[in-house]
């Protein structure tokens, strides 16, 4: 399961809105916790990152390798992990792609997709990213569970 803030997954929605009609990326920054029915990916923190493709950006996305270490080191001041990562379909629907499996590589992280229509987010979906391996990898989906805080009087 993955568990993220409303506020959160607002502005991760947000972002794809924003980058339309190109792919936006970003990653999921928390902890991994134990969950009543397995592990909960709990998220404390989105980071955007920029979408270097050049190529295809209205269909692919890649987060630099420079830009990914400076935000794992950024993770680590504070305490946290990767727990996954976020990028918007513009004009096509929240689920992964051949490519999105093909360049998946952290096991056990989240990956988030939005569904972004003619410039309105719709729907965001998560999927779990399974295996031991490069080998024996899979997608599998998973449940968004979204806390809205209360208020404070």
């Amino acid at each position: 399961m993955l568990r993220i803030q409303f506020p959160h997954y607002e502005a991760l929605r947000i972002h794809g809105e924003e980058t339309y009609p190109h792919e936006c990326c970003g990653v999921l920054l928390g902890k991994n916790e134990p969950g009543q029915d397995g592990p909960v990916n709990v998220v404390h923190q989105i980071v955007r990152a920029g979408n270097t493709r050049t190529d295809s950006a209205h269909n692919r996305y890649n987060i630099a390798p420079g830009e990914l270490i400076k935000i794992q080191r950024q993770a680590r001041g504070l305490g946290l992990d990767i727990v996954g990562f976020y990028h918007s379909h513009p004009d096509h629907p929240a689920m992964w792609s051949s490519t999105d499996i093909a360049e998946a590589h952290w096991l056990g992280c989240s990956y988030v997709i939005t569904r972004v229509a003619q410039g309105k987010a719709e729907v965001t979906n998560s999927f779990l990213l399974l295996g031991t391996s490069e080998e024996d990898k899979s997608f599998a989906d998973e449940a968004i569970e979204i806390e809205i805080a209360e208020a404070v009087s």
